[in-house]
């Protein structure tokens, strides 16, 4: 069977800043992914992405299924507009991939989990746990070359993305948690955002969130101030401790035995550089003689966050295919209830503790 024969057919509803990430994607890969159709009711942002990226669009979710057969939809809209969007295409009986989080608040949380409970196939776009780096760690992780792991520290993303991958650090499920967190105002020169590189200098307020997260036997803190995303003097941190090593960014330390210490690095191999003419693309993450992480989407010209992106693409072909869940509702679900307890914490200075909720069941 051909490559082709393979394509990964979507659709997306939304066609806001996130779900070019999905365009980018397919245009890079046009072998591997193809957009059925895309969902953008106003008509001059459809005309505009149509001419940019080659793609169908229509002002109802009725034409694009009318026009096309979609392996699932790509929900790529608003917090409010999610759990509508989500209850539609579970009745249709159309698979769902749905950007982060699956519903602004509890309530809502929880009215979503009855069409888990009716069989929908539904899972969550959650990228981060996928991103080439962090696939690396988790897999440094889960080989026990740290031995168990008690603690994490993690800067990386902010709020349920942040929380997403703490717990995976950590390897804890539903377990309770208690949070306590603090937010620290400060001053930061601004830098570039999603409209591009700063125009003069200029002093803008920012703040920081750290939070304590007590686990049974396992503690995670998150710390994260949203500059990091684009912050030429912000960044990511990460720090996991086991019995027997530890990760703190790209430096691995871990005992080959008791009397002998290894210290290796995190290392990225790249084509195309220093004269290589293979292309320009990641290749891997290489920890000494192993492969850590291999891109499986070579030889496209993707971003981290594209590369973990066109992972939740594959993993949800692979799951409406009878494949396993990658990042459930209720994960989802989960780190985002969690979310709203950091935000709590924040705002009453005090510590919560969670409760059982039907997505653990």
């Amino acid at each position: 069977m051909s490559q082709t024969e393979h394509k990964i057919t979507f659709g997306i509803i939304g066609g806001g800043w996130r779900a070019e990430f999905y365009l980018r994607i397919a245009q890079a890969l046009p072998s591997r992914f193809e957009v059925a159709g895309m969902v953008v009711r106003d008509a001059e942002k459809g005309e505009r992405i149509e001419s940019m990226f080659g793609v169908r669009t229509y002002r109802s979710l009725d034409k694009m299924l009318e026009a096309s057969d979609p392996s699932f939809i790509v929900l790529s809209v608003p917090w409010a507009a999610c759990p509508g969007y989500i209850a539609e295409l579970s009745e249709r009986g159309v698979p769902v991939l749905s950007e982060t989080p699956p519903a602004p608040d509890l309530s809502g949380l929880i009215e979503l989990q009855k069409f888990t409970d009716a069989g929908a196939k539904i899972q969550v776009a959650e990228q981060y746990p996928f991103q080439p780096r962090n696939q690396a760690i988790l897999d440094i992780v889960r080989s026990g070359k740290l031995g168990e792991i008690s603690h994490a520290q993690v800067s990386l993303a902010h709020g349920y993305h942040g929380i997403a991958l703490l717990r995976k650090c950590l390897g804890v499920g539903f377990d309770e948690v208690r949070i306590t967190a603090k937010r620290f105002g400060s001053r930061i020169t601004a830098g570039p955002d999603r409209g591009g590189e700063p125009q003069r200098e200029e002093l803008i307020p920012t703040h920081q969130d750290i939070a304590w997260f007590e686990f049974p036997d396992k503690h995670g803190v998150f710390d994260f101030t949203r500059d990091q995303y684009f912050s030429w003097i912000r960044s990511p941190r990460v720090l996991i401790r086991g019995t027997r090593g530890e990760i703190h960014n790209d430096t691995v330390r871990y005992l080959h035995n008791f009397h002998t210490p290894v210290q290796t690095e995190l290392r990225r191999m790249n084509a195309g550089e220093n004269g290589n003419l293979e292309g320009y693309y990641l290749k891997g993450i290489l920890l000494g003689e192993a492969w850590v992480y291999s891109n499986e989407f070579v030889p496209a010209r993707l971003t981290d966050d594209e590369l973990a992106i066109a992972t939740c693409l594959r993993k949800m072909h692979d799951y409406v295919n009878g494949g396993e869940s990658f990042y459930s509702l209720a994960e989802a679900s989960h780190d985002h209830y969690l979310n709203l307890l950091l935000g709590k914490a924040l705002e009453s200075g005090m510590t919560v503790t969670s409760e059982r909720q039907p997505w653990m069941e």
